[in-house]
């Protein structure tokens, strides 16, 4: 009997190293396809792929001008049968606009019109442009995965990701996402400025701006196995060792003891943080083809978990202490296993 698990469980591992070889090719054949489009961002296409795998949420920060838009709807080109839905946040935007609402027709009575928020891959485009209420609304269904109108419940396409973006430039007319709120991004990614070399790329690549009308990016992957692909990572081994090194780094923001940048901690990330960093580092072991988590996949992925979930005093803020200085500090301080 003991023979016969045995055999079964190296079928079982077998199966799941097949698996995640496949699907480790499959994203980084997206990845390769969208950077055919989107010059000079390899980290921020590897890190939205990251999110899409651990079937997580990101939010984008960065200038205007830098692709942000256009990299959700490469993405969403690589997919065949999803549905891609832009949402401009603006002050005068309802929630009802977000989800939908039950509308009276004399002829078919009252029936629900849903809204976009019914789409597979979502871009909320200047989150921070919309009042509380309505990022609440946006929110909820992120968290949710469900959505209510009316006495109707409604369940949320699969894949469902949502990248929402905000300008750092401008602050007048903008309601900043509460901290309570912004936790509930599995990511929150600085998107830069290209290379030199990129740039002069992108200027020759952008002189017909016709052909982007006409080319879009080739299909490699179906919705099934973007959903299977999550189920998979959600299956690759981490170590006890691995275990600790996380709960470590996230007590680290919260103890402060010894650091140089901790006065200027308020609060610390919450045990959201660490669910976050198993679930994103499953997801980057997968698409790194490898069936466990080591020590490097923490180190790659906790600048996007943690930089909007350590929430700095007054005085860390006037000083312009950034918390990724305080990530990097703990990083360096927290022993590797």
């Amino acid at each position: 009997m003991g023979v016969r698990n045995k055999f079964k469980d190296f079928d079982t591992r077998r199966a799941l190293a097949q698996k995640i070889k496949k699907y480790s090719q499959k994203v980084n054949d997206m990845k390769k396809e969208i950077s055919k489009f989107i010059l000079g961002q390899e980290d921020v296409i590897e890190d939205v792929l990251t999110c899409l795998v651990a079937d997580g949420h990101a939010l984008l920060e960065g200038v205007p001008g830098i692709a942000k838009t256009y990299l959700i709807k490469t993405l969403s080109d690589t997919i065949s049968d999803v549905k891609f839905e832009r949402i401009q946040f603006t002050p005068d935007l309802l929630p009802s606009d977000i989800v939908g609402l039950v509308v009276y027709n004399p002829q078919k009575g009252f029936y629900v019109q849903k809204g976009p928020i019914f789409a597979n891959f979502i871009l909320s485009d200047e989150i921070n442009r919309a009042p509380p209420k309505v990022q609440s609304a946006m929110l909820e269904c992120m968290q949710e995965r469900i959505v209510t109108i009316g006495k109707q419940t409604f369940e949320l396409p699969k894949p469902f990701l949502v990248l929402a973006t905000q300008n750092p430039l401008e602050q007048m007319g903008t309601y900043p996402l509460p901290e309570a709120q912004i936790d509930r991004f599995l990511f929150k990614i600085y998107v830069g400025y290209p290379s030199k070399e990129d740039e002069l790329q992108i200027i020759d690549n952008n002189m017909d701006t016709s052909r982007y009308k006409k080319v879009s990016a080739r299909k490699i992957a179906t919705p099934d196995e973007i959903v299977d692909m999550q189920s998979v990572a959600r299956q690759i081994y981490i170590s006890k060792e691995i275990k600790k090194y996380i709960v470590d780094i996230v007590f680290a923001t919260r103890e402060k003891k010894g650091l140089r940048h901790g006065k200027y901690i308020e609060w610390g990330a919450s045990p959201r943080a660490s669910i976050a960093l198993s679930r994103a580092a499953r997801a980057y072991a997968l698409i790194s083809n490898r069936s466990f988590v080591i020590p490097d996949d923490i180190k790659r992925i906790v600048f996007p978990i943690l930089r909007h979930r350590i929430i700095l005093n007054y005085e860390g803020k006037a000083l312009g202490i950034t918390t990724d200085q305080i990530i990097k500090e703990i990083i360096e301080k927290i022993p590797v296993p």
